[in-house]
């Protein structure tokens, strides 16, 4: 091991950071704000349903015909740049001190990512998103055939595949680097973008981009809430016999609130990773239950055959707009899913640039970009096969469910048509409600981190706020359960993510900045981290 010295960086850390020895209190320029959206929204919801499913519809129409061209270049952008940070120059920096280790073991670092990175809305989608592509297919393939059907199962893959991960790993970065590298005392977008915003001004701006960050954040969350209490409901309903509406929703999300609402009271140790590791297990017994259950071979078969669908039409499907017959296909799935990625970026951003120190830049981006698609892709190949082949063999009419009662029914049947069909509900049932408890952890746990000034990264935020976070995200989601409307819930996302598209062009400007001013060439040994007096270290390459 040796280590070299360089001179000081332009700016030194010590000289732009508040003291660390600062009590961390409730930041007012972001919480009030925050918070009075998310409740104006809440309230907007449930006071005038009718209006707000006509303003947030007529708002996403407008946002992907004149930004979706914004979404997809994003999209591309953030993927090309995650793959230059893992095989670039800069792979091997260490996210933190030299003699620092991974704090979280490989799997329980893959549960919290993969848990807090997907919630329910990967149980719901996974089943019925390819039985709408199968009726209404992209690029003018005809409904219903053969055709159809292989491009339904992969269209679905597409969309959770390595592109949204991509845009939770590229922002993880600067996250960590500040945290970690750089010394940074506070867990804040705005604090990570400081590699950039150095002028006076910036203290003018910090508090304007946390607050976009969380309004984001609150959109996304409030999307993820809207899919999946329904689901939830409908297979309460299933298993006893309860009739399905708001009431029934409204259960299920008290319950709810108060399952993810102990877990946040309770920290990150000890609520969330608990969460996340049941989670992870749940998932994997039911993917495998789903595959052996199923039609084995049929599904197998498809998978194959969807991948190399994909690779031969992944640019195609990632830059098509459609703007000349303008049939809808991109604005209503593909920039919705960008959108609703780029909206959940920032908190995942944070969540992830917590738990990663320790690794390097290499090993935390393909560590994203595989655990993540691995988890998504298995669900939407199993269980999107599966709704495919009770749909094309007639065993069930699943798209004449769809089209009747709507997404939630839509899966609780299929689920119910499995051997040991209420079993299966059941497991189903808990697996959606600790899916979306720990995402919830994970969004109350970063809304509360960033409503808090000088909060060291390695402290907990104050509990009652993440409480308060945590009620409020409930409450949002009373809202869009008395709309009750797909699209309503899909605008979420759209609306509150394109003001964080200039936020993470930001974020990667800023740790570009950074690695640039601490490594500069040195950048083609095994492993380099920084030393607090700002020397650098080459460190063995075993301890990655």
């Amino acid at each position: 091991m040796s280590a070299r010295r360089r001179g000081p960086i332009s700016t030194p850390v010590d000289q732009t950071l508040p003291s660390t020895r600062e009590v961390p209190r409730t930041d007012p320029l972001v919480f009030l704000p925050a918070l009075a959206v998310a409740l104006c929204a809440g309230f907007y919801l449930v006071l005038a349903p009718a209006s707000a499913a006509d303003v947030t519809g007529r708002a996403m129409a407008a946002i992907t015909h004149d930004f979706g061209w914004l979404f997809v270049l994003t999209a591309a952008g953030i993927l090309g740049f995650a793959l230059w940070l893992a095989f670039g120059p800069y792979g091997q920096v260490k996210l933190g001190l030299p003699e620092d280790v991974p704090e979280y073991s490989e799997l329980s670092w893959a549960a919290m990512m993969f848990s807090a990175g997907i919630g329910a809305g990967l149980v719901s989608w996974a089943f019925v998103e390819p039985l709408y592509y199968l009726t209404g297919p992209p690029l003018g393939i005809e409904a219903a055939s053969s055709l159809a059907a292989e491009w339904a199962h992969m269209y679905a893959m597409f969309h959770w595949g390595f592109v949204p991960w991509a845009m939770y790993a590229v922002p993880t970065v600067p996250i960590a680097y500040a945290l970690y590298v750089r010394g940074t005392p506070f867990l804040r977008i705005s604090v990570a973008s400081e590699g950039v915003l150095r002028t006076p001004a910036r203290k003018r701006l910090e508090p304007v981009i946390d607050t976009l960050v969380i309004v984001g954040m609150i959109g996304g969350a409030a999307t993820s809430l809207g899919l999946a209490v329904p689901l939830v409901a409908a297979f309460a309903s299933s298993l006893t016999g309860v009739e399905d509406g708001f009431g029934l929703r409204l259960a299920v999300l008290g319950i709810w609130t108060a399952l993810f609402g102990t877990s946040v009271y309770q920290g990150l140790k000890a609520g969330i990773r608990r969460l996340a590791d049941l989670n992870i297990w749940l998932a994997v017994i039911v993917v495998l239950f789903v595959l052996l259950a199923g039609p084995t071979v049929f599904i197998l078969t498809l998978t194959v055959n969807s991948f190399g669908l994909m690779v031969d039409n992944f640019v195609r499907m990632g830059f098509w707009l459609d703007p000349i017959d303008a049939g809808g296909f991109p604005d209503a799935w593909t920039l919705f899913y960008w959108a609703w990625w780029v909206a959940y970026a920032p908190l995942m951003a944070l969540f992830f640039g917590r738990i990663s120190r320790g690794r390097t830049i290499r090993r935390t981006v393909l560590g994203i970009m595989f655990w993540g698609p691995l988890g998504c892709l298995s669900f939407m190949a199993v269980c999107g096969g599966y709704a495919l082949h009770l749909e094309l063999t007639g065993a069930l009419p699943v798209t004449e469910i769809l089209a009747e009662q709507g997404n939630a029914a839509t899966v609780a049947a299929i689920v119910a048509a499995l051997p040991a069909g209420q079993l299966v509900t059941f497991v189903f049932t808990v697996l959606s409600f600790v899916f979306l408890a720990t995402t919830l952890d994970s969004v109350a746990y970063v809304l509360a981190s960033i409503s808090t000034r000088h909060l060291p990264g390695d402290e907990e935020p104050d509990r009652t706020l993440r409480l308060v976070w945590a009620f409020a995200l409930a409450f949002v989601a009373v809202g869009l359960l008395v709309v009750d409307g797909l699209q309503t819930v899909q605008a979420m996302s759209v609306i509150t993510a394109l003001p964080l598209v200039p936020v993470l062009g930001v974020l990667v400007a800023s740790v570009l900045v950074w690695l640039r001013e601490d490594f500069g060439a040195q950048v083609r040994t095994p492993v380099l981290a920084l030393r607090p007096d700002r020397s650098i270290v080459e460190v063995d390459a075993s301890s990655d």
